[in-house]
């Protein structure tokens, strides 16, 4: 399975990944290598959890960008 991690880089140092298609699949690390392999061990916590209760793997949809211009 293939999900978007969103990385948001904190004020303070470090990275917070969350999966929108996952809600309340968060993790963090203090670099983005940190918080990529922390969020990957926590979709397969999340997915083996939605396996045990017997519901279907969330499956992503296809994503599309928008890109705008702003005037300066």
């Amino acid at each position: 399975m293939r999900y978007t991690v969103i990385l948001q880089k904190e004020e303070d140092g470090g990275y917070v990944a969350t999966v929108p298609v996952l809600p309340g699949c968060v993790s963090q690390g203090d670099t983005r290598e940190d918080a990529l392999k922390n969020i990957e061990e926590a979709i397969e916590v999340y997915l083996e959890d939605v396996r045990a209760a017997g519901e279907s793997v969330p499956v992503e949809d296809e994503r599309a960008f928008v890109e705008v211009a702003l005037d300066r």
